[in-house]
């Protein structure tokens, strides 16, 4: 954990989110700024920085993550019509919070990607 993470801080439940799920090895909560209808996030118990410090011992945290974003979207009614997974990483892809965290993005259509 790091003491001034602010996805760390709601994993320990010492800053307020709205928790949709958690288990041993994470938590999904609502974005405060969500991008679409339905826009959650899916944050690692587990303090890295981000997508660049996925290696062997993190591959399976990472699947995970994945899964339960799935359950998220067939639980919340996106999965049928589709929806879309975002891991940012670093600040010119737009993460904010150093702290490894899968968006779940639906609810509308998304515009095309580059």
């Amino acid at each position: 954990m790091s003491e001034d993470c602010l996805f760390c801080k709601i994993v320990e439940k010492s800053d307020p989110a709205t928790l949709l799920y958690e288990d041993e090895q994470c938590v999904a909560i609502q974005d405060i700024f969500p991008k679409a209808p339905v826009h959650f996030l899916v944050i690692p118990r587990q303090h890295f920085s981000g997508a660049l410090e996925v290696d062997g011992a993190r591959e399976q945290l990472v699947g995970h993550l994945v899964a339960v974003a799935a359950r998220l979207a067939r639980e919340n009614g996106v999965a049928e019509k589709g929806f879309r997974l975002v891991f940012n990483t670093n600040a010119h892809a737009g993460q904010t919070v150093f702290h490894l965290h899968l968006h779940l993005l639906g609810g509308q259509a998304l515009g095309g990607m580059a």
